[in-house]
């Protein structure tokens, strides 16, 4: 599916767009009754914290968000009642009152500024800091160099119990898609006293709350929050997240009916699945994307013309039958098809499988001198097999002799990119957090970014669209920004990811859903 059409325009949100509860209508014995979800083990389970997809997973079921998204893409409100902005940049939230954490605590305007002000914080480090980088202030919790000088975003301002105030350092017409993702969901004062305990029992707002603590590497459990008065209450006794150690594992478990929904079908098992499931499969398009990226902070990478030339002699095509059995889509885009600006062949010949021409660059950029190390995670076996058919491409089309694989434990792998410890072309995952454009060009632009790249022109354009007042304008910048990224090729698009899932006869309500983390809403599955 892609959107149409795109929110640069809108500048007041309120209860009128509320959401809809589509789903099985589960009887009273559905909610005596859990169902369970194949999950990898997370990284983290602190909102402001939380980019990997497993932890985002589990925080689609313990939180609540401002906003959130409908069956379109466009953002509505669930914890507000409205956002309001006159000129897109100073934004009036209202909260809803009688909203409250699992440990009873009201969520109120002060629990969003809390959660906010650690996110932003430098000293805390933590993954999702740069979504508030519009907020005014910003910049003083993360100065170039030493430490900040404070602790409190300067743009955050509650004006009462229920209502925030936001300035942002200049327009942005996306921020209300900002507020639908998990990363800047409320924290209660709870929370801060003591954050190493609360990441292993998370205190959130959503419609469930931990039975018990986070049990590592083998599930994470949870039930019906009681006190939920939210828009998504849920319609079963809660869901238990089962940790596998790979895809093959989960799938295997949903196959003999010992769990009751896996959203990663691994592709080599999909053609079974079709047949085993029948209805009960899914395939549905994801914003998730698959890049590999150079770390241009590496003198070997410099030249645009070998990493171009690297891009060309990638059969993409031929490595997603090979390894994906054809279910993803080989794409020339930084952005997923279902986000709205998406072109298929932005990135041109440079994303195009050419041996000959790119042998030719190889060689006018000077070729490959030493060994190149192809670095990714261990997370799932299949990142080594594709890895190894780009050796083999560029060891066939570009004469490199000497290519070794640098494989890294998945819980320490973001962490080296992040410090620039890259050891040669990486695999580079982004997963949407909201369906905008910004979402995709911010992270490859913005300092500090995991390539090394001056993103300085680019993220000037971002800044243009951002502030952009209708949505073809927003569109146009969006788009040039895009260009100047595939033109410097810090980084090549290979694919776009279609998820593969599955469901167990056990359950019922299960609605596919491409702007849902889980890919499926929780709090309306049902279980017989």
């Amino acid at each position: 599916m892609k959107v149409k059409g795109m929110l640069a325009g809108v500048v007041a949100v309120t209860m009128a767009a509320s959401v809809s509860a589509c789903g099985g209508g589960g009887g009273s014995d559905s909610k005596t009754k859990t169902f369970t979800f194949a999950n990898i083990e997370p990284e983290h389970l602190i909102p402001g914290n939380t980019n990997d997809a497993y932890g985002l997973n589990v925080e689609n079921a313990l939180f609540d968000t401002l906003m959130t998204l409908d069956a379109n893409g466009k953002p509505i409100p669930q914890d507000a009642a409205s956002v309001e902005s006159a000129d897109q940049r100073v934004w009036t939230i209202k909260v809803k009152p009688g909203l409250t954490f699992h440990n009873g605590e009201p969520v109120t305007a002060q629990s969003f500024a809390d959660a906010w002000n650690a996110t932003a914080d430098a000293t805390n480090a933590w993954g999702n800091n740069y979504y508030l980088g519009t907020i005014d202030g910003y910049d003083d919790l993360n100065p170039d160099s030493g430490k900040p000088k404070t602790h409190t975003l300067k743009g955050l301002k509650v004006i009462d119990q229920q209502t925030l105030q936001v300035t942002l350092k200049q327009p942005f017409s996306q921020f209300p898609y900002v507020l639908s993702f998990i990363g800047t969901a409320p924290m209660p004062k709870a929370a801060f006293t003591d954050l190493k305990a609360y990441e292993q029992k998370p205190i959130g707002n959503g419609p469930f709350m931990m039975d018990g603590s986070w049990e590592h590497n083998r599930q994470i459990k949870t039930k019906a929050y009681p006190g939920y008065k939210g828009p998504r209450p849920a319609k079963s006794a809660g869901v238990v997240f089962k940790t596998y150690a790979s895809r093959d594992a989960a799938y295997t478990d949903l196959r003999a009916g010992n769990v009751d929904i896996d959203t990663q079908i691994p592709a080599a098992k999909v053609p079974e699945a079709k047949r085993l499931l029948a209805k009960r499969f899914l395939s549905v398009p994801s914003g998730t994307m698959d890049f590999l990226e150079f770390p241009l902070y590496d003198p070997a990478y410099q030249n645009p013309d070998l990493r171009k030339a690297i891009s060309m002699a990638i059969d993409r095509q031929a490595i997603v039958n090979a390894v994906y059995n054809g279910t993803f889509k080989p794409t020339g885009s930084l952005l997923a098809p279902i986000v709205p600006g998406y072109r298929a062949t932005a990135c041109g010949e440079a994303c195009t499988y050419n041996p000959q021409a790119a042998k030719q660059l190889f060689d006018q950029a000077g070729g490959f001198k030493g060994t190149m190390h192809l670095m990714f995670s261990n997370a799932d076996p299949t990142y080594e097999q594709w890895m190894t058919d780009v050796a083999n491409q560029l060891k066939q089309n570009l004469g490199i002799a000497n290519i070794t694989f640098d494989k890294v434990q998945a819980s320490d792998y973001i962490g080296k990119l992040i410090d620039h410890k890259g050891t040669g072309p990486y695999r580079s995952n982004w997963t949407m957090d909201y369906p905008s454009p910004e979402d995709y060009l911010t992270p490859r632009c913005s300092k500090p970014s995991r390539s090394g790249y001056d993103g300085t022109a680019c993220e000037a354009l971002i800044m243009k669209a951002n502030a952009a007042k209708t949505p073809q304008e927003a569109q146009q910048y969006y788009q040039q920004a895009e260009n100047l990224v595939l033109k410097d090729m810090p980084t090549t698009p290979l694919w776009n990811w279609q998820d593969q899932a599955g469901y167990s006869s056990h359950i019922g309500g299960v609605h596919a859903d491409p702007y849902v983390t889980t890919l499926v809403h929780l709090d309306q599955v049902t279980v017989k």
